[in-house]
Formats: C-alpha cells, structure tokens, sequence
C-alpha cells in the first residue's frame, strides 16, 4: 500500500517541478528580451557617413555621430538589429563590430568605425572609452583629429 502512495506524491512532485521550471523559463524569457535590440541606421548625409542609433525602451532616440571628413561608399539606408548573438568581429556597412552582447537586450555593442571606439551600452554612451550620457536627437561630430563634439 505505500508503494502507490509513494509513486503519486513522486509523480505530484515532478508535475510541480515542471511547473515551476516552465514559469521561471518565461519569465527568463520575457526579461531578456523585454525592452528589444538597438537599432541602427547607416546612412550619409552630404556624402558623410552617417549612424543613428535608436532604442525606444530606454528613452534612446535619433542619436546621430556624423563622420564629417569620412568617406563610405553606400546607396541606400540600412537599419541593423542587434538582437542576435554572432561571431564578432563583422562587417558593418561601414566599420565593424567588435563586441556584440544581446543576452539581456538591449545588451552591449561596441563598433570601431572610422579610428573611433563607439559603445552602445543601456546606461551610458562611451566614445574611445570616454563615457557621455545619452541625450535624444543629439547630434555627435567625429573626425579623425578631433574628441566627440556632442551637440544637441
């Protein structure tokens, strides 16, 4: 007779187990990817090339570096998502990227682009390892002489 009783109470348990494990994957899951990828655009303006970064979640947008004395040879816009893990370093449509971590979104991504070290990190910006705060619709001048000129 205790034989059964034992077999129920095991099969109780491991329901509840897996319970369990199922919710804490999902919310796993949700906080990972709960406030999405950066997003940015490579563009040119003028024929200087541009990046604007975007991250709605965090209040970040239209944050633009401009490469004023820069040259890239592009037709159209393409706005990349960081959302998937890859191999790094990888071409950009211009630069590369460096260091890419989406595990929690919208996680770190660091580019090299035209001499300078850009970080898209969630609490700050840092340009050639100088932190900046993030500021929306600022405009960041880069040259290959110059620090950050940010202007808003």
């Amino acid at each position: 007779m205790k034989r059964p009783a034992v077999a129920g109470k095991l099969l109780i348990l491991s329901a509840l187990v897996l319970i369990a494990y199922a919710a804490s994957y999902a919310f796993i899951q949700h906080r990972r990817v709960a406030k999405g990828p950066w997003e940015v655009t490579f563009t040119r303006e003028a024929d200087a090339p541009i990046l604007v970064v975007n991250q709605i979640r965090l209040g970040i947008a239209n944050v633009r570096f401009v490469f004023a004395d820069a040259q890239a040879s592009m037709d159209v816009a393409q706005t990349l998502r960081f959302a998937e893990a890859r191999p790094v370093p990888f071409e950009l449509p211009f630069g590369k990227c460096l260091f890419l971590d989406p595990l929690f979104l919208p996680g770190t991504v660091v580019f090299e682009m035209f001499g300078h070290e850009i970080q898209l990190l969630p609490r700050v910006l840092t340009i050639d390892r100088v932190e900046h705060p993030w500021h929306s619709d600022a405009t960041i001048n880069l040259t290959a002489t110059n620090q950050p000129l940010v202007t808003r």
